[in-house]
C-alpha cells in the first residue's frame, strides 16, 4: 500500500473534521485514540500509541485466582455491600499501613469502580459540604479527565502549573489560591500524570500544612503508587515508605487503584482511603439532605449508593487478595512495575537522539525518575503543533495544554512500547520526523 506514514497534510485535517474535533488540544484521550484509529486505516500501518495509559504488563495472577474463586462461590447473584466486603476493608487498611505507614480505620476504606468513580463522586460531595466552598483546586499538570469531571458537575475550578512553583515557592502560591476561603478541596497525582514528577517531602509538608490552615481536603491520587523507582518502596512494613500528604495533615483522602499497580485496569476496582477525621466530620447540609451528618456515611450511603450500588463483588475479592499478598511480601508490585522504568529509559533516549528535550525534568535537585510517563518538547514548536506533526508521522500522544500545563510539549506513555520491534518502529518514525523538521528549518 502506498499510503505510509507520514501521511499527507490534508489527511489529518479531514479525519478531525469527520470526527467533529475542532481543537485537537482540548480533545479527550479517547477522541485522540479515535483519530489514531482513522490514521491507521488511512496509512495502512499501525500507529505507535503513546497516548492511552493501558497497563503494558499482565494482570497479577493472584487477583485473577481470587476473583475466579469468589465467582465460583456463588456471589454473582448477590449485591455487594456498598461499604465494601470485610476482606477488602481489612486488606486496604493493612496495605496503606504497610506501604505508606498511615493508620486508617476499616470503615474509611471504601471500594469504588476505579479511581475515576472515586474522584467524580468525591467532587460531588465536597462541593456540598459547605455552601461557601464551591471550588476545586487542580495542581497541574494533571489527569485531563478530572478537570472534565469537575466541569460536568458544574464545579468551579482554579488551577496552576506547578512547573514554576516547586520547593519553597509552592507555599506562597497555595496561600494565594486558598486565602479566599472558596476552595473545598485540591487534587493532584503523585507520581504525576503526565509529568512523572514526584512531590518532595518539603512540598508534601507544605500542601498538608496549607490544607489544615485553610480547611481544604486533599485528594491524593496514588494511581502509580510506589513507582518512583529511584527508591525501593516494594518492601512492606519497612522504610522507605511511599511519600504521602497524609503524614502532614488529617484533611486527606487517598485514591488507590488496582489499574496500574496490579495491572488490573479492566476490572475497574479501587479504594478510597479516608482519614478518620474526614470520615467522622459532621456537616449540617449532610444531616438535612442525606439524613447522615458524617462525611463518610454521606459518601458511602448517600452518593456511592446512587452512583453504582457498589463495586463488583468479585473485583473486591481480587483487590483484597492482591493487597494481602503484597502485605505478606509475596507479591512485589513495585518490582513488577519497574519494567516501565526500564522501557522509559530506552524511549527517552530515542526522543533525545532526535532533538527532543524533557519538559518536566527535575524533582528538587534530582532528575525525574524513569516510569510510566514523561513529557517532551521540540524546539520551536507548540505542544499542539508537535502533537499534530507526530500524529502525521504515526505517533499518537496528547498535548500538555490538555493536562492543564502551561508548558509546550506532549505526554509520552511507554506502557504499549513493549517489544524491540516497537522500539525500532518508534525510533525510525522519530528520526523521519526530526529529519523533516530540520529540513523545514533550513528551508522555511
Amino acid at each position: 500500500m502506498e499510503n505510509k506514514f507520514p501521511v499527507a497534510d490534508g489527511v489529518l485535517d479531514a479525519i478531525l473534521d469527520n470526527l467533529e474535533i475542532p481543537d485537537i488540544s482540548s480533545a479527550t484521550i479517547r477522541q485522540i485514540c479515535a483519530v489514531a484509529e482513522r490514521l491507521e486505516q488511512a496509512a495502512g500501518e499501525k500507529i505507535v500509541h503513546l497516548e492511552l495509559g493501558n497497563p503494558g504488563l499482565p494482570a497479577e495472577q493472584v487477583g485473577i485466582e481470587c476473583e475466579c474463586r469468589a465467582l465460583r462461590s456463588g456471589i454473582a447473584n448477590k449485591y455487594p455491600d456498598i461499604a465494601g466486603v470485610p476482606a477488602l476493608k481489612r486488606a486496604g487498611k493493612d496495605f496503606i499501613k504497610a506501604f505508606l505507614d498511615i493508620d486508617l480505620e476499616e470503615r474509611g476504606v471504601v471500594p469504588t469502580v476505579g479511581s475515576m468513580q472515586a474522584s467524580f463522586t468525591l467532587m460531588l460531595l465536597l462541593r456540598q459540604r459547605l455552601a461557601e466552598r464551591d471550588t476545586l483546586l487542580l495542581i497541574n499538570p494533571g489527569f485531563p479527565a478530572q478537570r472534565h469531571q469537575a466541569k460536568l458537575l458544574g464545579m468551579r475550578t482554579r488551577s496552576f502549573d506547578i512547573y514554576e512553583y516547586r520547593g519553597a515557592a509552592l507555599e506562597a502560591k497555595l496561600e494565594e489560591e486558598l486565602k479566599s476561603g472558596r476552595v473545598t478541596a485540591m487534587i493532584y497525582s503523585n507520581p504525576n500524570n503526565p509529568a512523572w514528577t514526584n512531590l518532595t517531602d518539603q512540598e508534601l509538608e507544605i500542601i498538608g500544612r496549607m490544607a489544615t490552615k485553610h480547611d481544604v481536603i486533599v485528594l491524593e491520587d496514588l494511581a502509580y503508587m510506589g513507582m518512583d523507582f529511584r527508591k525501593d518502596f516494594g518492601k512492606p512494613s519497612q522504610p522507605p515508605y511511599i511519600p504521602t500528604v497524609a503524614k502532614y495533615t488529617d484533611n486527606y483522602i487517598l485514591l488507590v487503584s488496582a489499574s496500574k499497580i496490579f495491572s488490573y485496569a479492566g476490572q475497574r476496582i479501587a479504594i478510597v482511603g479516608m482519614s478518620p477525621e474526614v470520615y467522622r466530620r459532621h456537616y449540617p447540609y449532610f444531616e438535612s439532605f442525606y439524613e447522615m451528618p458524617a462525611f463518610g456515611d454521606a459518601y458511602i450511603y448517600g452518593v456511592l449508593y446512587c452512583a453504582s450500588s457498589g463495586a463488583a463483588h468479585s473485583a473486591q475479592y481480587a483487590l483484597a487478595g492482591m493487597m494481602e499478598s503484597a502485605v505478606r511480601g509475596e507479591l512485589n508490585f513495585v518490582d513488577h512495575t519497574s519494567e516501565y522504568g526500564r522501557r522509559a529509559g530506552i524511549v527517552k533516549r530515542l526522543f533525545a537522539d532526535n532533538g527532543f528535550h524533557l519538559v518536566y525534568a527535575i524533582d528538587g535537585e534530582l532528575p525525574i525518575a524513569d516510569g510510566f510517563f514523561f513529557t517532551v518538547g521540540y524546539p520551536g514548536m507548540t505542544g499542539v503543533e508537535l502533537q499534530r506533526q507526530l500524529l502525521k508521522h504515526g505517533i499518537s500522544t496528547i498535548s500538555l495544554p490538555s493536562t492543564g500545563s502551561e508548558q509546550e510539549g506532549v505526554r509520552v506513555t511507554i506502557s504499549t512500547v513493549i517489544t524491540p520491534e516497537d522500539m525500532a518502529t518508534l525510533g525510525s518514525r522519530l528520526a523521519r520526523f526530526h529529519e523533516e523538521m530540520q529540513k523545514k528549518a533550513q528551508n522555511p
